[in-house]
């Protein structure tokens, strides 16, 4: 399996493409600590306004923090806004 991310990785940067979709990877963007957007996520496992946890292709997200909330949910990409204090991507 390694060996296949190898070769798809030289693949995406012969052809310049991003490698987030040629792995099938998310893309995690942070606004400071008051929101992240999640990109090619696979669905919310838990969601309380302290603890997040998002599924991914491989493993998932845990998010922590207080008053968070969904601001925008669609089936590519997710909008998390409050207050984040904590990201851990467990694979």
């Amino acid at each position: 399996m390694r060996n296949k991310r190898g070769h798809l990785q030289k693949l995406a940067g012969l052809l310049d493409i991003p490698q987030d979709i040629v792995m099938d990877l998310p893309r995690i963007t942070m606004l400071g600590n008051k929101q992240l957007l999640v990109e090619n996520h696979r669905g919310i496992i838990q969601y309380t306004p302290s603890l997040v946890r998002i599924k991914l292709n491989q493993g998932e997200l845990v998010v922590t923090g207080a008053d968070m909330v969904l601001g925008n949910l669609q089936v590519e990409q997710i909008l998390l806004e409050g207050i984040v204090e904590v990201i851990r991507y467990d694979t």
